[in-house]
């Protein structure tokens, strides 16, 4: 859960409701290849629907120590959008119910509201289903 801190503190400093926040995740598949997951901050990437979504046998979480340098971002300011290099990205498909997104804007700290069309458009991301059932319906 340690994950989320950075951005519910922006929640928590702001007028900004959870339901329109999103975190980027990098993952790393069996392949060795690198992936990022944009999904709701109070989700949980399910690592079985995004090594599906990226034709892997599996995806872990990158460690920590490896986000910057295959980001060129910190841990808790990794933003889907401005990485060293351009990965294969997908957002999970909640967001298809809101107009616009926040995500972070590269820095702990600071966000970016765009609309979701836009930041498709900006990352070549894939709208598909990546969190775990149980926090779709609100249940924890």
């Amino acid at each position: 859960m340690g994950n989320f801190i950075p951005a519910i503190l922006g929640i928590l400093s702001s007028a900004l409701t959870p339901k329109t926040v999103y975190k980027t995740l990098v993952t790393k598949g069996s392949s060795g290849t690198i992936y990022v997951f944009v999904i709701p901050v109070e989700a949980e990437l399910d690592l079985k629907k995004a090594a599906k979504a990226a034709q892997e046998k599996k995806v872990e979480l990158l460690p920590v120590h490896e986000i910057e340098k295959h980001t060129g971002y910190v841990r808790g300011g990794c933003s889907p959008i401005g990485m060293k290099k351009q990965y294969a990205t997908f957002i999970d498909e909640t967001a298809l119910q809101l107009k616009k997104i926040i995500v972070s804007a590269g820095k702990i700290g600071m966000q970016i509201e765009l609309c979701v069309d836009d930041l498709q458009k900006m990352t070549g991301a894939k709208l598909v289903d990546l969190v775990k059932e149980k926090e779709k319906d609100g249940h924890n």
